[in-house]
């Protein structure tokens, strides 16, 4: 038997901070106390006095590029990266190569993820304009939910057909996550910023052309859809001050129908950091102003915005190297979004049980995952420890992506990730990744 006793920990969970023990057997916790004794030749023993302990984080959002783009990224490397982040589990977008559009392209990913995975896994099935047959058989018990980009991105993917759109939702049950951004202001935008600059349009107009109005157009017409087809709606990574007014905090999270996320990056960035880090901040939607960023912190922390996410979507240095128009857009954040979250608690942005709240317990709660956002007894052993007080800096020899570079290069973080479980395994440890692939395929209770 696998027995692991953690000791002396400040266990973040639901809503509190409290001292105590906890006893991990085989995959499950087992016991929760104040004390827990034990022989130590019964069990392996973490003293974690001075460090808090809190469930693994669930990012329902990242593109690890495999198959088709394993260049960039590829389920064995991100996966590692997140579990050394803090990220035990994780629902992969898809927009890969083939897009994840039919059944069997979709069960082709996860068999994949069972064979290379350092976290759980799961995978979202895509929407196009032609594959509603495909959509509608997908497994609400082993399957996250449908994606729609309502905007293009990368991986063309854009389902702009409002027949479409109406069929998808009133016809599944299931949750739907949409990328919103309205195609025909981007494209209006940046045939003006081409007639201005020519093939020359500089990063800095990012947020002109992918703008707020185009975020806004969007995601309005989106709940207004959701609200008059009844469907269980998630919008990802919003960036606007303007968006903030289609959601409310009135419910409680399990009532909610339209539930909203927003991303590490337009909580850290604004729009006056592009002319430092250039492509390297290219994310779609863009990141916007620091009224935008102000905005985002507040819903996040009065709940309208219910989880926090990083939508880690990696590019190789070269890619990203190119000229504005032809640099993609996405970047690496799984190995850093937890500790950046924690550089935003020691900034009095946010406190310690509000970053378990809407990075582990919330999007248990939104995708109904089976077992796992909390720390409670008979739940998967998906835990982290984190050390507030253990600086330290982001260099290339630190980042696992395989990409080899992060937007937070250089940059000192004030606490480190010292350990992280995924079903009871020991997976991360004294900065190390353990050559342990202990990821699972979340399951659902619907």
């Amino acid at each position: 038997m696998n027995r692991i006793l953690i000791k002396n920990a400040k266990i973040v969970n639901e809503g509190t901070i409290f001292e105590g023990d906890v006893l991990i057997e085989n995959d499950l916790i087992v016991e929760i106390a104040d004390s827990i004794s034990l022989k130590t030749s019964d069990c392996i023993v973490i003293d974690a006095e001075g460090s808090y302990l809190m469930p693994g984080a669930i990012d329902d959002q990242v593109h690890f590029r495999e198959p088709g783009l394993t260049h960039k990224g590829d389920l064995e490397s991100e996966s590692r990266a997140a579990v050394a982040g803090g990220i035990t589990s994780f629902i992969e977008q898809p927009n890969t190569v083939p897009n994840a559009v039919t059944q069997e392209i979709l069960e082709d990913k996860y068999q994949i993820a069972s064979q290379k995975s350092f976290a759980n896994y799961s995978f979202m099935m895509g929407a196009t304009n032609d594959n509603l047959e495909e959509v509608l058989k997908t497994n609400p018990k082993n399957v996250a939910g449908i994606k729609i980009f309502l905007g293009s991105s990368t991986g063309n993917m854009l389902v702009d057909n409002e027949a479409v759109l109406e069929k998808i939702f009133s016809s599944t049950p299931m949750l739907i996550a949409v990328h919103c951004e309205d195609e025909t202001t981007i494209q209006n935008n940046l045939a003006a910023f081409k007639e201005q600059y020519g093939e020359d349009v500089p990063v800095t107009a990012h947020n002109l052309i992918r703008s707020a109005e185009a975020c806004y157009i969007s995601s309005s017409k989106a709940v207004a859809l959701a609200k008059r087809t009844g469907a269980r709606l998630h919008i990802f990574h919003l960036s606007t001050a303007k968006e903030m007014e289609l959601f409310t905090n009135k419910i409680p999270l399990e009532d909610k129908k339209i539930t909203a996320e927003v991303c590490v990056h337009h909580l850290w960035f604004t729009d006056e950091d592009y002319k430092t880090k250039g492509n390297f901040i290219k994310w779609n939607p863009a990141v916007k102003t620091a009224e935008d960023r102000a905005e985002l912190w507040k819903a996040l922390n009065d709940g309208r915005i219910d989880v926090i996410a990083t939508d880690h979507a990696p590019h190789t240095k070269e890619e990203k190297m190119q000229s504005y128009l032809k640099a993609p857009s996405g970047g690496p954040l799984v190995q850093h979004a937890v500790v950046a979250m924690f550089e935003a608690h020691h900034q009095g942005k946010i406190s310690v049980e509000k970053i378990v709240e809407k990075m582990c317990h919330n999007p248990a709660k939104i995708f109904k995952i089976e077992k796992r956002g909390f720390i409670r007894e008979g739940y998967h052993a998906d835990l982290v420890i984190v050390n507030p007080s253990l600086p330290w800096s982001v260099k290339p020899e630190n980042i696992l992506y395989k990409c080899g570079w992060s937007p937070f290069e250089n940059f000192t973080f004030k606490s480190r990730i010292t350990h992280t479980f995924v079903n009871g395994e020991l997976v991360y440890n004294n900065f190390k990744v353990k050559d342990t692939r202990a990821g699972k395929r979340l399951l659902f209770d619907r």
